[in-house]
């Protein structure tokens, strides 16, 4: 086993990241020993890891090297090449720029380096200037390589891990956002917490007391103080009278300062003067909307908007207004629905959800990608319909309602009877059924609720008896006996997506409902079968001892030549008087265990094709409720798990048990009851899929249907090419009865039936028609025919597979049914690919003759930000309205109670919430959800939802309806927009680029909801909102007002400016609409219109812009604002290295030729604007610099030149540049010597000698930019 050999210090960061990389860690983590590692292994510092025994082993040492081992045994150091290069990348960075940073903000505070005031003050504009970019970088993401955990997390949480806890303020961590969320999302995970404990961050950054830290350089920095006044340190020799004297002046500097926050306590304690209190700065709060408004009245539009942006105010009113303005209806704005619409129809049913209970994260992701493509197609001008509907969901709304009767009366479904069980969900469904209605509407999805939908509706009940009745006279429902998934728990057979596959690695005790004591999984047992009529034994392994009192035969392969001599042979059962065949079967795998396998098929799916195939017989040993029958005593009535115990004594008793040992299995469980589910055989009613399934395959192959994204054909093909029947028969009692009648004919000459034959079995929408088929089929009257209706119910995936059609009245013709089926769309989860789209494909085409939807949207699975699938035992199942409005910790937790979780999940639930959401969820308003939903939905296969990334949205929010505020201020109230959107040719060069940015972002969206790509519609209008029109253009036109206010001459270009600005806005909005309906339409209504008479109502009935009306994108203009972008970033950057916060340079800009020369006086005044410069003077490369510049290099076009001379203490600043210098010469030093040793190509991965190459040019870069600067400094002095 390795060794890790760290420092003990709670505050040593370079110790704290091998140790959470350990964690990760999970078969070889290393032992951890808090010592120095013997002088014998050559280590050359803390931390070091030693590889091997202690004597001969390899050792690594320094933080990073030790680190990135670890995270790569972790599977924490990238998924590939690139990503291994991403984690490197944040590793220099948390190396380079923070640690250095963080070390002389926090270490003076620490008292391990001495207090200078104004040292430590560009310190720490400095970590806040590093902060900003790594704020900037965490803006679109939760994790900093890919969407878990990796070594870049680590390194860099490390590196701020000091600062966050003694130098970063309340202020400090809000201006911060994303990197505070991410830090805290870090510090929480499970590995972090076990090596940091809980972190209390900063309250005020003060001196703390000192203990011996590690400083930088890996070397420990004593502080701690003479103790009782001698002159010993703890461990050192005595003091000498100049390091007293030192220590008593701290001591009286620490004494001054505690008396001046002393005095500062007492001022704050001391009642107000008359003197009026400035009022306090509002954080970002709650804003209600107040204004009396009858529901479906329109809002307010005339008042004020609120100082900053509120969801609770801007989602209030609107939606009954949408609603009862008919919006949603594809009536609206047409006389008829049949009518030709020359822009086309768009359809797309709603996956219908549970009617048990309430949505999750899961379903909002669902509702908010399909309410945003069916808004976006409402907005194109199509006949837009999205049909809402709820699912009975049998198994799971039964469960519900028998737990909620048991709790409550203390009865049984059966105590109740059939008719007034049903009766008692009805009136459950009747008043819980509606809660999952309004969660829709309060995710704004625009559903046309006049059509909504229940599978259990009149409508429905009679389309799924219609399907069942004609399938079943064509022959393709038919009645079998086969094996099927039995829940003992529930009585009843249930579909594979209800079975969850538990793997155990091993022997593992599971809890079953109906025993005391946990049930043993996971192990294989081995016994012997004696040859019958010789000493011979076959030895034989099963994970399920029970079931070889079913067995009815030993398989072993053809070829396996250690068996041919028993061919035609029998073996004894041990517990009864069976004789049973040796069969030659090719599945049976010769070289796993002893090649010989016990073979039960009533009781598992591979032993029944071996008895199929082989004539076995089938022994039924279990019933429907667990209990053993067809066996010998002592076994006989014996619950299963019990007789699992009794029959390994009973053979272990007659001397043929062999061995027990671990296997790694999957066990079935229900994952209603979490009963373990059994392989049974029972007569159910069964859809013959193989022609249904060829024509499914057929459609996708041919191009008829399509499949996005297209890495799900294979698992579509996979499942449609190898279908297996369906069994649609359910021991419920909720759900659509089965219209199928056995009959019984009073006749001698007709000889009665069984139950699995399916010629006594007659369907009928009605008894009567039933009866007459009967008579007919048995050539007798009807009189004398007796019928008794199948007690079960249809599996809940038939109504749902007929889904898209029986909600518009199929059978019968109607005007939905023949405008709006076919639809155009179906988009759901790609968990329920098979389950339910493949059945919707087969079951439109065989009923209706066409297929149901044009095209199939998969989208991502959602789980939580670790990765795990969401389920309420880990607590991680999330209601959407509790992201929307907010929760805290504690009423998290109180969800628990009202869930069905035993008291041990709820505590584990508790634990994980606590984890996860330490301070609860903060409110974060739809519009930041739905943003969120589609920013995550790429098209993979999981999205890690981090619900803290969700409030960076919010704050998107807020920057919105501030730069809206603030352009409405700017526009002015008198000002009237152009009546169309086009170009006046007096555009300024800032006009010019905006609208190219624009344009090029109406391009992005209408092509990307085209494809369905999501994540590019957000990222084009946060882009374009963001970083083009506040942080560039409206920063850029403010001295053209400015300008304009002074010389009425300016006014013409302020007027083209405010049209510009207006058309920014008013696209902006509509482009977001679709997926931010609430703020953009609150925005929107207050906008003036360019044709008030003409314009529609509501910005979710006006049109979304396309790329014809919206052409102005210039590639020209785009490069060249490009080129000043760089000038201003870089004179920017000059500002910040030199702390000009304040003072305005003269900024000269040197060029490489005459066009840029042309470029940048033709932008000069953006430049100018932009980087805050006193003036911008641009020099040909022939001009001479004024002496006293500092420089840096923005592109091979062009260097920045910027005056510093008389503005900053210059030798400060050459003190400064050459400790720079210096430390980049050790660091190329470092970096050279590694890269020349003589293994370094055999054993570095070559895309890290590839980061290092490029490290050691961008180190040169810097350096020769270093010496430079210094020579120019230097000619000042």
């Amino acid at each position: 086993m390795a060794a890790l050999y760290v420092s003990p210090h709670p505050d040593d960061f370079r110790s704290l990241l091998p140790l959470i990389a350990a964690e990760f860690c999970l078969s070889s983590r290393p032992r951890i020993i808090k010592e120095d590692p013997p002088a014998s292994l050559n280590a050359r510092c803390k931390p070091s890891l030693v590889l091997g025994t202690r004597q001969g082993g390899d050792v690594l040492s320094g933080a990073s090297a030790v680190a990135w081992y670890l995270a790569l045994q972790g599977k924490r150091a990238g998924r590939d090449a690139k990503q291994q290069s991403q984690v490197w990348q944040w590793l220099s960075f948390a190396d380079n720029e923070l640690t250095p940073v963080s070390c002389a903000v926090v270490f003076p505070l620490l008292g391990v380096m001495s207090e200078d005031k104004k040292l430590q003050q560009s310190s720490r504009a400095e970590l806040l200037r590093v902060l900003k970019v790594l704020d900037r970088a965490l803006e679109p993401k939760t994790f900093l390589v890919g969407e878990a955990i990796t070594l870049a997390d680590m390194a860099v949480a490390t590196a701020v891990l000091l600062p966050f806890k003694y130098a970063l303020e309340s202020p400090d961590r809000k201006l911060l956002i994303n990197v505070t969320r991410w830090f805290m999302t870090c510090i929480n995970q499970p590995q972090f917490l076990k090596v940091l404990g809980k972190i209390a961050l900063c309250e005020k950054m003060v001196p703390v007391t000192p203990t011996t830290i590690v400083a930088a350089n890996g070397n420990p920095a004593n502080t701690n103080h003479a103790a009782n006044g001698t002159g010993a340190t703890a461990n050192g020799p005595p003091k000498t009278e100049a390091q007293l004297k030192k220590e008593a002046k701290k001591r009286e500097k620490m004494e001054k300062f505690q008396q001046k926050k002393e005095m500062e306590e007492k001022k704050k304690k001391q009642p107000p003067t008359e003197k009026k209190a400035k009022p306090e700065k509002k954080e970002l709060g709650v804003i209600t909307y107040n204004i009396p408004t009858p529901p479906g009245e329109k809002k307010d539009v005339i008042s004020p908007l609120p100082d900053s942006y509120s969801p609770q105010y801007v989602e209030a009113a609107w939606y009954s207004w949408w609603e009862k303005q008919g919006y949603f209806k594809p009536e609206y704005g047409r006389k008829n629905i049949s009518e030709p619409n020359p822009r086309g129809i768009f359809m797309m049913c709603i996956p219908p959800p549970n009617v048990t209970g309430s949505l999750h994260l899961g379903h909002a992701l669902t509702n908010a990608i399909q309410d945003c493509l069916t808004r976006w197609h409402r907005m194109r001008g199509e006949t837009t319909l999205w049909n809402p509907g709820c699912d009975h969901a049998g198994i799971a709304t039964q469960v519900v309602v028998e737990k909620k009767l048991m709790r409550e009366r203390g009865v049984t479904r059966h105590d109740m009877g059939r008719d007034n069980f049903i009766q008692e969900v009805w009136k459950w469904k009747n008043e819980k059924g509606d809660r999952i209605y309004h969660q829709l509407k309060k995710l704004g999805s625009s559903l046309d609720w006049d059509r909504a939908c229940f599978t259990m509706d009149p409508k429905l009940s009679y389309a799924v008896q219609e399907a069942f009745v004609r399938m079943h006279e064509e022959g393709v429902i038919y009645r079998s006996k086969r094996l099927v998934n039995w829940s003992c728990t529930l009585n009843s057979a249930i579909s594979d997506i209800e079975v969850d596959k538990k793997e155990l690695t091993g022997r593992t005790l599971l809890p079953v409902p109906g025993y005391k004591e946990k049930v043993e999984f996971g192990v294989l047992v081995s016994f012997s079968y004696k040859i019958d009529g010789s000493d011979e034994e076959v030895i034989v392994a099963t994970t399920r001892i029970e079931t070889m009192l079913g067995d009815s035969a030993v398989a072993v392969h053809p070829d396996d030549a250690r068996y041919q001599h028993l061919k035609g042979k029998m073996v004894l059962h041990p517990f009864c008087d069976r004789k049973m065949p040796i069969v030659f079967d090719d599945f049976v795998d010769m070289n796993f265990g002893t090649g010989a396998v016990k073979i039960t098929p009533a009781h598992d799916h591979n032993d029944y094709e071996v008895g199929e195939r082989h004539n076995l017989a089938f022994i039924n040993i279990l019933d429907e409720k667990g209990l053993l029958i067809n066996v010998p005593p002592p076994f006989l009535g014996m619950k299963r798990f019990e007789a699992r115990k009794a029959v390994l004594q009973a053979l272990k008793d007659r001397g043929q048990f062999k061995e027990v040992k671990d296997n790694p299995m999957v066990v079935p469980v229900c994952s209603r009851s979490k009963d373990i589910v059994e392989p049974l055989l029972k007569p159910q009613w069964y859809v013959n899929c193989t022609d249904m399934g060829k024509q499914a395959a057929d459609a996708v192959r041919e191009g008829q249907l399509k499949i996005i994204p297209d890495h799900h054909l294979k698992t579509w093909f996979n499942w449609m090419d190898n279908i297996r029947d369906w069994c649609i028969s359910r021991q419920l009692w909720w759900g659509h009865r089965i219209p199928a009648y056995f009959v019984t004919v009073n006749d001698p000459s007709v000889k009665p039936g069984e139950d699995m034959d399916g010629h006594y079995w007659v369907s009928g929408r009605t008894e009567e028609e039933a009866r007459e088929k009967a008579a007919k089929r048995f050539n007798v009257s009807a009189d004398k025919v007796s019928l008794k209706q199948d007690e079960d119910v249809l599996d809940t995936w038939f109504s749902s597979g007929i889904f898209p059609f029986s909600i518009f009245g199929w059978p019968n013709e109607t005007q939905d049914l023949n405008v709006f089926y076919p639809g155009t769309l179906l988009e759901t989860g790609h968990d329920i690919l098979f389950f339910w789209v493949a059945r919707m494909v087969m079951m439109g085409l065989k009923l209706t003759g066409k297929l149901p939807f044009k095209e199939v949207y998969l989208h991502a699975v959602v789980r939580d930000a670790h990765g795990r699938k969401m389920s309420k035992s880990l607590g991680n199942v999330i209601d959407p309205l509790d992201v929307i409005t907010g929760i805290s910790l504690e009423g998290l937790h109180a969800q628990l109670k009202d869930s069905n979780l035993d008291p041990v999940e709820v505590e584990k639930a508790k634990q994980g919430q606590k984890s996860d959401y330490p301070n609860g969820i903060p409110e974060c308003g739809t519009d930041a959800l739905r943003f969120a939903l589609c920013a995550y939905s790429s098209q993979g296969r999981d999205i890690n939802l981090d619900v803290n990334r969700i409030l960076g949205y919010r704050h998107f929010c807020n920057k919105l309806w501030n730069a809206v505020k603030f352009a409405m201020k700017t526009l002015g109230e008198n000002f009237v927009p152009s009546e169309k959107a086009q170009l006046c040719g007096e555009e300024s060069v800032s006009d010019r680029w905006i609208l190219s940015r624009l344009s090029a972002a109406v391009g992005l969206c209408g092509a990307s909801f085209h494809a369905y790509d999501f994540p590019t519609i957000t990222t084009a209008i946060y882009n374009f909102w963001l970083y083009e029109l506040c942080d560039v253009y409206l920063e850029s036109v403010k001295p053209v007002f400015s300008k304009a206010e002074e010389d009425p001459a300016s006014q013409r270009q302020a007027l083209v400016c405010r049209q510009t600005l207006y058309t920014c806005l008013e696209v902006g909005l509509r482009l977001l609409a679709p997926l931010m309906p609430f703020v953009t339409e609150e925005l929107f209504q207050r906008l003036p219109r360019r044709q008030p008479q003409d314009n529609p109502p509501s910005i979710s009935v006006t049109p979304y812009p396309e790329t014809d009306e919206f052409c102005w994108n210039s590639e020209e203009v785009d490069r060249q604002m490009e080129f000043v972008m760089t000038v201003v970033k870089t004179i920017r950057s000059l500002r910040a290295d030199y702390n000009l916060t304040k003072t305005r340079a003269d900024c000269y800009l040197q060029c490489i030729d005459a066009e840029t020369v042309s470029l940048v006086q033709k932008y000069s005044l953006q430049i100018q604007t932009l980087s805050y410069s006193q003036t911008v003077i641009p020099l040909t490369a022939d001009q001479p610099v004024p002496e006293g510049c500092a420089v840096a290099i923005a592109s091979d076009r062009c260097t920045v030149n910027l005056m510093l001379k008389g503005l900053i203490d210059v030798e400060k600043e050459v003190a400064k540049l050459t400790t720079k210098k210096v430390d980049l010469e050790k660091q190329m030093e470092k970096l050279t010597e590694r890269m020349a040793k003589s293994d370094y190509k055999e054993k570095v991965p070559l895309k890290v000698q590839e980061v290092d190459t490029e490290k050691l040019r961008q180190s040169q870069t810097e350096l020769e930019k270093v010496k430079e600067a210094i020579d120019n400094f230097q000619k000042m002095l």
